[in-house]
């Protein structure tokens, strides 16, 4: 699992253009990079997601260096901003243990909510919910949202 940060958490991706072009970037470098999303969610000033490697992927550095190089030069040209500082840091987690994991997929899904964005999850246009709802047999969503989420410990003060 993964959150990457603005500087200062400045909410620099505010708008729906920006906040597709982090989506999509995320989407398709993630993809090339041979890492597959399980859950993700991004807002103005964060990011969060929980993805798998596949064999041979490149490493998970190299994956977010790409994103925030790619995201940080393509919102300046946006706004009219170049070479201004986008993001600040990131910070992963290696999920070990399956309830660890199954919850945290759950946490991830509805952290629209948890910011107050939409009432429900796959209301939100930025995030998995609504794909991971379309995409999963009932009995499996069924499981994911069962998970508590109040235990887990994210960096999430934004």
């Amino acid at each position: 699992m993964l959150t990457g940060t603005t500087i200062y958490k400045q909410h620099l991706f505010k708008t729906p253009a920006a906040l597709d072009l982090l989506e999509s970037s995320l989407l398709t470098l993630a993809k090339e990079k041979g890492w597959q999303l399980e859950a993700w969610a991004v807002f103005s000033n964060h990011y969060h997601f929980v993805a798998r490697s596949a064999a041979g992927a490149q490493n998970l550095k190299n994956l977010v260096d790409h994103l925030h190089s790619e995201t940080a030069r393509e919102l300046n040209k946006l706004v009219n901003k170049p070479g201004r500082v986008v993001w600040f840091n990131y910070w992963d987690t290696k999920l070990t243990f399956e309830k660890s994991y199954l919850a945290r997929l759950n946490y991830v899904h509805q952290n629209p909510v948890k910011h107050g964005l939409v009432p429900i999850a796959n209301q939100y246009r930025w995030g998995s919910a609504a794909w991971f709802e379309r995409t999963a047999t009932p009995a499996m969503v069924r499981t994911i949202y069962s998970f508590k989420t109040d235990a887990v410990k994210v960096l999430d003060d934004f």
